[in-house]
């Protein structure tokens, strides 16, 4: 017999308990991903900049930039679809 999404959903969180108990550092499980997501801003930033803590300043301020960036849209988007739906 299938599950119901409410039993789906709590043996997802279920199995989420359990990883997350077997884990010394909540931040080591994701180190690797985190890093590679950061690289993608280090790679913008000018090979003329030297300085390991002003790289680390600009590519947090482009990430900054990006999530920004995902946010406007989603604003203009979510604005485009209420003024859809008051036409309709």
């Amino acid at each position: 017999m299938p599950l119901t999404p409410q039993q789906r959903r709590a043996r997802s969180r279920l199995a989420a308990y359990v990883q997350w108990s077997r884990e010394p550092d909540p931040t080591g499980r994701t180190a690797t991903a985190r890093a590679a997501f950061m690289s993608r801003f280090e790679a913008g930033i000018p090979a003329e900049v030297t300085d390991p803590a002003v790289r680390a300043r600009m590519a947090e301020h482009a990430r900054r930039a990006y999530f920004q960036r995902l946010a406007l849209a989603s604003s203009k988007a979510r604005s485009r679809k209420v003024a859809a739906d008051a036409t309709t």
